[in-house]
């Protein structure tokens, strides 16, 4: 149970994406977006977003930050240990890091809804449809990968075929989009519209010649405000 001095003291939360390094404004104004986006659901918290790539942006949003929520789609190396030293070199280690958005127990619910809304605006029956998860992989290590494997273990009841490409790994995104047909949906795992949503995705599957269709990704779905929210809300009480 919450102590009373536990449960009066105000939300303070910063919102963490891996942003993008070459060309860091634009992620760096989209995660702030998000932060007002969820600030906007929790009267009275101070929620603040930043990248990793923007240099300045994270030791500027972690003041006074008691939690910290990685929008990133697996716990790896960027979550257990980079961002930790970040943290700290900003004076935060104290601060609480939450599991990451793609770790969410509701996220699974989320892409299921996401790919039946699809499925019907597009008048493709379910049990013929195709799910194709477009996810990042690593060279590194296997957690992301699994990550994305479990999601599509999930998704995969009621559908024709579900299965997985990766950009770092194989089975590489333009080999796993080939020959799916024409009733197939591809619904990139990225918490955030960086350089591989906006640039690697679309050619992989052009390369493909993948004839379904492509969805944001999972991040931008008008939902995960109100998913990260909760997460905030059931931490800041825990």
């Amino acid at each position: 149970m919450p102590s009373v001095s536990d449960a009066a003291r105000p939300l303070r939360a910063v919102i963490v994406t891996h942003g993008q390094p070459g060309d860091p404004d634009p992620q760096q104004e989209a995660v702030e977006a998000l932060a007002a986006e969820v600030a906007a659901l929790l009267p009275d918290a101070r929620i603040r977003g930043a990248t990793l790539a923007k240099p300045g942006a994270l030791d500027r949003s972690v003041d006074n930050a008691v939690l910290v929520y990685p929008m990133f789609m697996a716990e790896g190396w960027f979550s257990q240990s980079e961002l930790p030293r970040r943290l700290a070199q900003a004076g935060a280690e104290m601060a609480r890091v939450l599991p990451p958005f793609g770790s969410d127990p509701r996220l699974p619910a989320l892409c299921r809804e996401i790919v039946a809304r699809t499925a019907q605006d597009k008048g493709w029956p379910t049990e013929e449809t195709t799910l194709l998860l477009a996810a990042h992989g690593s060279g590194r290590s296997r957690a992301p990968a699994r990550a994305a494997w479990a999601m599509a273990e999930a998704l995969s009841p009621g559908l024709a075929q579900t299965t997985c490409g990766f950009i770092e790994e194989a089975p590489y995104l333009k080999d796993a989009a080939q020959n799916l047909g024409a009733r197939a949906i591809c619904l990139p795992l990225f918490a955030t519209r960086a350089e591989h949503v906006t640039g690697d995705i679309p050619e992989a599957l052009t390369t493909a010649g993948f004839q379904g269709a492509l969805l944001p990704p999972v991040g931008a779905a008008p939902e995960v405000p109100q998913l990260i929210a909760a997460s905030l809300r059931a931490a800041h009480a825990a």
